[in-house]
């Protein structure tokens, strides 16, 4: 009966060494599957933010070379292929014309242009000031 108790004490503290020395096992192994897991995902967003970039560029080329849009008073924002437009315009004509040319690029998904305000620009005119001068008043004395 000693034999069996002492062996089934030995079987019982080998089951526990064994089950205690695959615990770091496990943790380590769930950080490599976690770390792989997140190079990847972090991977995949990389060629979501190159296009973004590009579309952007994109975008304010064709401003650029446009006849009728004042690029210098537009700011383009790209994300997730969704261009935003936001500044200042002379006209509702420039404007739908900033919001086509976006559409056209290849790559973007919608154009927001809530933040692409119309305010007519003020052309620069000489303003002449005109200074009258009134006659010296001369006080007659009763004469």
């Amino acid at each position: 009966m000693r034999t069996s108790s002492a062996f089934r004490h030995a079987l019982i503290a080998a089951s526990l060494t064994a089950a205690l020395a695959a615990v770091p096992f496990a943790q380590a192994f769930a950080q490599d599957t976690g770390a792989q897991s997140s190079t990847e995902s972090s991977n995949q967003t990389v060629p979501g933010k190159v296009d973004d970039a590009w579309i952007t560029t994109k975008v304010k080329s064709e401003f650029a070379t446009a006849r009728h849009i004042h690029a210098t008073d537009i700011s383009v924002d790209t994300s997730d292929g969704k261009v935003t437009l936001t500044g200042s315009v002379a006209s509702s004509k420039e404007k739908s014309r900033a919001i086509h040319m976006a559409r056209k690029v290849k790559g973007v998904k919608s154009v927001d242009a809530t933040g692409l305000t119309v305010t007519p620009k003020t052309t620069k005119s000489t303003t002449t000031t005109t200074t009258t001068t009134e006659p010296a008043s001369s006080s007659t004395s009763g004469m």
